[in-house]
């Protein structure tokens, strides 16, 4: 089943039968008056309301009064307080705590900072983000549902019998193609390149 336009769509069940990018998504939200930005988990829940018939507007910017920026870092340090970046200022501190070097900040680490601005949180610290990079605390999580696309590229490159396709890197996206605009489930399997490899 081809996916149909989204003003044709009847409810959030259906919805969720289809893939979409977060463009996608934020262009829905955009053209619906609704509130457009965030991650794809939170932009799912703005159009689930609105399917509910509740309409979620976009948030008026408000400006925020700058304070100035800590100086010296410790882990008792506010992330709000020290105007938090992932610059190399908060790279080179976190390589210094954990002997990482050079450090990266997961993805969960980026999902709780994104959470602490976006609610004000002030009790938020430096230890926080390093509890949250050990797994030995949990703020707010990644969606990796949003990591579909990868996951399926990695399973098709991981099938031996998709050596069949010259180009397996354009036969994988054909088959994506057919997936996403679907209600067919959103992974790689070998029944499902069996089924499609003639029109990829």
């Amino acid at each position: 089943m081809k996916r149909p336009d989204f003003d044709n769509i009847n409810d959030y069940d259906e919805f969720c039968k289809y893939y979409w990018y977060r463009d996608e998504l934020i262009n829905i939200c955009k053209s619906h008056d609704l509130k457009s930005n965030g991650s794809k988990i939170e932009l799912n829940e703005v159009i689930k309301a609105y399917f509910s018939g509740v309409k979620i507007h976009p948030e008026r910017q408000m400006r925020k009064r700058c304070k100035p920026i800590v100086k010296e870092l410790t882990l008792e340090t506010g992330l709000l307080e020290c105007g938090f970046t992932f610059g190399n200022r908060f790279r080179d501190f976190f390589s210094e705590q954990t002997g990482v070097n050079p450090f990266k900040f997961n993805v969960d680490m980026v999902e709780s900072v994104k959470v602490v601005r976006e609610s004000g949180d002030e009790s938020f610290t430096l230890r926080d983000l390093l509890d949250i990079y050990y797994g030995r605390k949990v703020y707010a999580k990644y969606d990796k549902s949003a990591l579909q696309w990868n996951k399926f590229v990695k399973d098709f490159f991981e099938d031996d019998v998709t050596n069949v396709c010259g180009e397996r890197m354009k036969a994988a996206a054909s088959l994506w193609k057919i997936v996403r605009e679907s209600d067919l489930k959103k992974e790689y399997s070998r029944e499902l390149f069996e089924r499609y490899k003639d029109s990829i």
